[in-house]
């Protein structure tokens, strides 16, 4: 296999239960904890991603002649409820202070963005938008085999490029032996497939990468075991500008 890398999961499906199911509590739980970080990152995500949406509304269309005693207001007023230069002067830098460290906390460089909801990818950069994609992400089925389980979800959070591979080769793990209803192998040959993850593959960890897929028809849909899957022409490009330590953000 010169030149190509054996992967072991397609969707770096995670093999959840080892020797017993998983139980309904510790399910619960993991949800509740995967939903708040789902919140916290889209929050982030939806700042960085369309601005602040942050829009100045004079004090006095709020307050008729506010700063009067007690109201908390920014300051006196005029007899129109307008507020005085120094108190529009002081809400703008206050905004600026706020756009100053939410453009601290984007990234400097290129960065992806995959938005599991609607099967997109982004790759942005100082604002721009480079690449809009569509892509497939995770099923979020269930198999389970004995007292063997896998979840195919893509997981939500913030990762990085760890590694960019050219003609990768997709070593089958058992599950997908069991999802095609077949014996597993006794050849440790019949494992490999070539060509099924496409020209490349970008891992960001724990299994799972982006990759091409000879299913491009599925596009836009929720299919994959876990990875996230690219047409030809956009796994082209988003693999000539991305490199090791891109920052992709999920959710």
């Amino acid at each position: 296999m010169s030149g190509t890398t054996a992967i072991g999961t397609e969707a770096g499906a995670r093999w959840i239960a080892d020797a017993e199911p998983r139980a309904p509590r510790r399910f619960v739980r993991r949800f509740v904890l995967w939903m708040a970080a789902f919140a916290a990152l889209g929050l982030f995500l939806a700042a960085a991603f369309f601005g602040t949406g942050v829009a100045y509304t004079p004090y006095g269309a709020l307050h008729p002649g506010g700063g009067a005693a007690g109201s908390g207001g920014p300051g006196p007023a005029n007899a129109a409820g307008v507020p005085s230069g120094d108190a529009r002067a002081d809400a703008e830098k206050k905004r600026g202070e706020m756009l100053a460290r939410i453009g601290k906390a984007a990234p400097k460089a290129p960065y992806i963005v995959i938005d599991q909801t609607h099967n997109r990818l982004y790759l942005r950069d100082k604002g721009k938008t480079l690449l809009e994609a569509v892509c497939s992400c995770g099923s979020g089925i269930v198999l389970s085999h004995g007292e063997s389980q896998w979840v195919f979800d893509t997981p939500p959070g913030v990762f990085r490029i760890n590694q960019k591979i050219e003609d990768p080769v997709w070593r089958k793990p058992d599950w997908a032996f069991i999802e095609e209803g077949k014996p597993l192998p006794k050849d440790p040959s019949e494992r490999f497939e070539y060509d099924m993850m496409g020209e490349y593959a970008m891992g960001f960890g724990n299994g799972y990468f982006i990759h091409g897929t000879l299913y491009e028809r599925l596009l836009g849909r929720s299919v994959t075991h876990g990875c996230i899957r690219l047409g030809r022409e956009d796994l082209r490009y988003l693999y000539k500008q991305a490199h090791v330590g891109t920052p992709v953000y999920i959710f």
